[in-house]
């Protein structure tokens, strides 16, 4: 990896994370605290934006791949981590793998939120 795609990479983790905090503090601002609202908007858009993204790379290859590491695993990977995961999961469907898919689906939601409560249980322990 030259080190050009490593200097986009961390320029986009940069603005993907100041991002992320701007996006989630209008949102609580905006809608409150009922729900996450913050975390919701920015794993819609970073689907959204990464679906986008990786079918225009895949179409037109001759794009830099500096700018595709630094928007894709940059940027977006500081925005959200969630966009790759629904990413993963539309390719899954659209391949035709639909248990796979809702295989994919169901146990990331279900061992995230898991290790998530293990986290939180293991953080009051101490």
């Amino acid at each position: 990896m030259s080190e050009l795609s490593l200097l986009a990479i961390a320029l986009g983790g940069a603005f993907g994370s100041v991002s992320r905090f701007l996006v989630a503090r209008e949102m609580g601002r905006r809608l409150g605290d009922f729900l996450p609202y913050g975390t919701l908007a920015v794993n819609v858009l970073g689907s959204l934006a990464l679906g986008w993204l990786a079918t225009v790379f895949l179409e037109r290859p001759e794009i830099n791949s500096a700018l595709r590491l630094g928007l894709a695993v940059g940027f977006l990977g500081a925005f959200t981590t969630f966009s790759t995961f629904s990413f993963e999961s539309v390719q899954l469907l659209l391949n035709g793998a639909v248990w796979r898919a809702l295989l994919n689906v169901t146990t990331n939601i279900v061992v995230c939120l898991g290790m998530c409560y293990l986290g939180i249980q293991l953080a009051r322990l101490s």
